[in-house]
């Protein structure tokens, strides 16, 4: 098999790559709750901003340490961005992160794919309109 060629189709001879969807870039920690359940508590408009439904999966990076791990968005008020129960032990308040979440896209659909990217200011209140798909 050469290097060059294409992956295989599954079973159903769909092909699919897992994509990011969509992008938070660089949202501040305000706030982290060490004796919470888990997750990451963002503001309702940055979820809808990036596509995102509570509960979703995400990928999270730091950019202040380096960490990435994964877990799901919960919904919280304008401006919020909260790492909750063992996630908040990734980050420290002031961090800056990236949000980000995939989805599994045919081949026919990868080539004009292009994810929703959001940008926040100081107060993590969404600053740019995310490019649609």
């Amino acid at each position: 098999m050469s290097h060059d060629s294409p992956p295989a189709p599954g079973p159903s001879g769909l092909r699919l790559r897992r994509m990011m969807k969509s992008k938070i870039h660089r949202i501040c920690v305000p706030d982290a709750e060490l004796h919470y359940p888990g997750s990451l508590t963002l503001g309702a408009e940055l979820i809808e901003a990036a596509d995102l439904v509570a509960y979703e999966e995400v990928d999270v990076v730091n950019v202040n340490n380096g960490a990435r791990f994964s877990t799901y968005v919960i919904v919280g008020a304008l401006g919020v961005c909260c790492l909750n129960g063992a996630a908040a032990r990734l980050g420290a308040v002031g961090d800056l992160l990236i949000v980000m979440a995939f989805d599994l896209v045919s081949e026919d659909l990868v080539g004009g794919w292009r994810p929703r990217i959001v940008h926040v200011d100081e107060r993590n209140h969404l600053v740019a309109t995310p490019e649609s798909r």
